[in-house]
């Protein structure tokens, strides 16, 4: 991840309201949630979720799937660990390769925090 999409993902997540959609996602692993389950759940507005669910979707942070005439949204673990990559690129002194263990266990929830049939994004509007 570039300086550039790392500033784009922190400032996606420094909103409280797409803050709280991105650890409801992260929760709900691998069966995502339906925009309207999280607007409820949130108690936001369907207009509104759906600005705050793109602002998350361009940062590469969540990814959706269409299921007949829902879309259905997951937290997207390579958007999380290429932004603690970047964070982690200088620690340790410059040495990486001792905090490389806490990437590779966020690599080990690749299964449960995804969907099975990894598809790309698709965007509503």
């Amino acid at each position: 991840m570039d300086k550039s999409s790392a500033l784009g993902a922190f400032a996606a997540l420094g909103q409280s309201t797409r803050l709280e959609v991105f650890r409801l996602l992260i929760k709900a692993g691998q069966q995502g949630a339906l925009a309207g389950d999280i607007s409820s759940a949130l108690e936001v507005r369907q207009n509104t979720m759906s600005a705050n669910l793109g602002v998350l979707a361009r940062s590469g942070l969540i990814r959706s799937r269409r299921e007949g005439r829902s879309i259905r949204y997951f937290a997207d673990m390579e958007g999380v660990r290429g932004l603690l990559g970047f964070l982690m690129e200088e620690c340790c002194g410059g040495r990486p390769e001792l905090c490389q263990h806490v990437l590779e266990e966020i690599t080990c929830c690749q299964g449960p925090l995804g969907p099975p049939d990894r598809q790309p994004h698709e965007r509503s509007t």
